[in-house]
């Protein structure tokens, strides 16, 4: 059993030696422990540090890509290394490493193959009380979206089985997060959580520069996944709300035509006949989306059987990869 640690980073220089000494050097279960970092672009001595620290393995991009790309670009190498298990964890030192072991039990004892690191939210003094609200909320948003029952959606502390990780797929520039567990969620994969610690606040959050960022991009990223994991339920559910609204205009009109007062709303009925249109199409459009959705989900099982081919057969490449 083969387990990588893999480390997204960004100008981590500073808080790179302490998230790697707080890693576990040996896990019981787990016959080969490596860890793996990710180099965004860093315009500092990131790399430079890795190696000195002894970190197995660095990727790196010649310029920034996000962390969606880098977390996608640092599952490809753990695969092609042969893992097993992936842990993918922050440079901040945000999540404590003592609860990696907690964090692969489940998918150990055979149980699960996403798990996902939950944060004692309420309990995190660097955190802002609007922050804590939109973190519940967020996640509960993600819940009703992914019909899973993960607490902590925006977490960054989670392991993945190997096969779990062959099937993962990030469309979305800004985070993996929230996409991957709407992901899991609709393709009935097993998910599940387990409550963690974390340890005091390093630095600020580079990931959006207000919340008011992070809660608009967050929102297109949970609208546009749902919409294309379940095309034909929400745009069935916005079209016959459009269509509901239109009728019940028409309804109006006609009952204000019957008593004869009709003349001076003839604005309604056009707005009704409208929006009744606009709503059959909506509808229209969701089963065009399902239809989409159908020839996506046969892609994906095409695209997992020929990871699984490329990856069995890939030789360990090198410890330091170029993108």
């Amino acid at each position: 059993m083969k387990l990588i640690i893999q480390i997204p980073c960004y100008n981590e220089e500073k808080t790179l030696p302490q998230t790697f000494i707080d890693l576990p050097s040996q896990i019981d279960g787990v016959d080969e422990l490596e860890y793996l970092i990710i180099d965004d672009g860093s315009i500092d001595n990131t790399a430079e540090t890795a190696k000195e620290l002894g970190i197995h393995h660095i990727v790196r991009f010649k310029q920034n890509k996000g962390l969606a790309a880098g977390f996608m670009a640092g599952i490809d190498a753990c695969l092609r290394l042969g893992a097993d298990i992936i842990v993918n964890t922050d440079a901040d030192n945000q999540y404590s490493g003592k609860d990696i072991e907690k964090l692969i039990t489940p998918i150990l004892d055979g149980q699960y193959d996403i798990v996902i690191g939950s944060r004692p939210i309420d309990d995190t003094e660097h955190f802002s009380k609007n922050k804590k609200r939109f973190q519940h909320l967020g996640s509960w948003v993600v819940r009703k979206a992914s019909n899973t029952d993960i607490p902590d959606a925006p977490s960054g502390f989670r392991a993945y089985s190997r096969q779990a990780a062959m099937r993962l797929n990030v469309i979305n520039k800004y985070t993996y997060t929230l996409e991957t567990i709407i992901q899991a969620g609709q393709n009935k994969m097993a998910i599940t959580s387990v409550p963690i610690s974390t340890n005091p606040q390093t630095r600020k959050s580079r990931l959006f520069k207000s919340m008011y960022s992070y809660m608009s991009r967050s929102s297109i990223t949970i609208l546009r996944s749902y919409m294309m994991y379940s095309p034909l339920r929400f745009f069935s559910i916005l079209g016959t709300i459009i269509f509901i609204i239109g009728f019940l205009l028409g309804v109006r009109f006609l009952y204000l035509f019957s008593q004869h007062s009709g003349k001076g709303h003839i604005q309604s009925l056009i707005l009704s006949a409208v929006l009744i249109l606009l709503g059959c199409q909506t509808i229209f459009m969701g089963l065009q989306g399902d239809l989409i959705a159908s020839n996506r989900k046969i892609l994906e099982d095409i695209q997992y059987r020929v990871r699984k081919f490329d990856y069995n057969a890939e030789l360990k490449p090198s410890k330091k990869e170029e993108n």
